[in-house]
């Protein structure tokens, strides 16, 4: 299960980057700004992809 899990997230991740890259793009946000956005969407999908893990571990 952890397995299944972890190859998930990591697919979750890349295309989430990919999403917020395309977003970057369109929105022309400045290369500044870009790595603020970038840093907080990560951290806020791996925390809701380690809350998910858990809720399924405990279930």
């Amino acid at each position: 299960m952890i397995i299944f899990f972890i190859l998930f997230a990591v697919f979750i991740l890349f295309y989430i980057n990919k999403l917020t890259n395309t977003l970057c793009l369109v929105r022309e946000i400045p290369e500044d700004r870009q790595t603020k956005v970038f840093r907080t969407i990560n951290v806020l999908i791996t925390i809701l992809l380690i809350s998910s893990y858990i809720e399924v571990l405990y279930t």
